[in-house]
């Protein structure tokens, strides 16, 4: 069950990022955000995914598995949830649901805004915020990139591990 003084610990191959959940504006998506690390669904995965200056990418779970590297970016928990649009803006640092086409189409992948991407307010669900590991994010979101099987140029040349996805008590990390 979720409580207001939980956080999350993302640990990375370049450090802790520590997120704050929104659930007064995304309960489920923070709920099965919480579901799937408490379950160990994100140990080993990847940030797949980094646009310079935009978002970095994670939580799929192909990306365990560097022979899978040509669907990154498609894996999914088995279901989708229903998008929990709400006012709360994507700036630097806002913990979001990616999704495909259908809003609601969301599962487990998510990202974390580099930038300023108000331009997706209302339109993905955002549902947290980093309160700790800017340095982190910035280390990742600096990554050389290379293209990706399309013309986006996104893919880290070299992995961006994500080792485990911890649900603690907020009291218990030092900000």
């Amino acid at each position: 069950m979720s409580t207001p003084d939980e956080v999350a610990l993302i640990t990375t191959c370049h450090g802790q990022l520590v997120i704050e959940f929104w659930s007064d504006v995304a309960p489920g998506h923070v709920e099965n955000f919480k579901k799937l690390a408490r379950e160990g669904f994100y140990d080993g995965t990847a940030f797949h995914r980094v646009v310079k200056g935009f978002m970095i990418q994670g939580g799929d779970p192909l990306t365990k598995d560097p022979a899978n590297e040509a669907d990154w970016g498609k894996g999914n928990p088995g279901y989708k949830i229903k998008a929990e649009f709400n006012d709360r803006s994507h700036v630097r640092g806002v913990l979001s649901a990616a999704r495909g086409a259908d809003p609601d189409s969301a599962g487990c992948q998510f990202f974390v805004c580099l930038g300023d991407a108000k331009f997706l307010d209302r339109q993905y669900t955002a549902f947290g915020q980093l309160i700790g590991g800017d340095d982190v994010l910035e280390a990742i979101g600096s990554v050389e990139t290379t293209f990706a099987g399309g013309r986006e140029k996104s893919r880290p040349t070299r992995r961006m591990s994500v080792e485990s996805v911890q649900i603690v008590p907020r009291e218990s990390v030092n900000l």
